[in-house]
């Protein structure tokens, strides 16, 4: 079945914030991401809770500006559970997996200075308090 794109729900908000510590203590640096954004061909996933096993979509676009990681992403069927929820506003956190490339420890938490992205998440409650969706069409 070919996904017509009006059966889908865009969205854009930012996945990561620099310099701001997560609930986890990881603080995230401005180039973090770049060699993912330099190196990635396909779009990344994007999943319900990070759960590997419910792809609800696709990030379209991401890039690093001065507040953090900003990604356009796409809900694949627009009357899907995932997508009415963040309609109405009763989800909107980003999340992302990753594996840190180069990271420093303190008594602080961590310093995230290089990520590898595996997929971004729309959750529930994400563990940066404001990586959130700002805009949905």
């Amino acid at each position: 079945m070919t996904i017509e794109y009006s059966d889908r729900l865009r969205f854009a908000g930012y996945a990561g914030l620099f310099n701001i510590p997560d609930a986890a203590r990881d603080t995230i640096r401005k180039g973090a991401f770049a060699n993912t954004i330099a190196e990635r061909c396909e779009p990344l996933p994007l999943l319900w809770q990070h759960r590997p096993d419910q792809t609800i979509g696709w990030i379209e676009s991401m890039v690093e500006d001065d507040r953090g990681l900003r990604v356009i992403g796409q809900i694949d069927r627009s009357t899907s559970r995932a997508a009415s929820m963040l309609r109405d506003r009763n989800v909107n956190g980003l999340s992302f997996g990753y594996r840190a490339r180069e990271a420093h420890r303190s008594t602080s938490g961590r310093e995230l200075l290089a990520i590898d992205l595996f997929e971004v998440s729309l959750v529930t409650h994400p563990l940066q308090h404001g990586a959130r969706v700002h805009f949905v069409a």
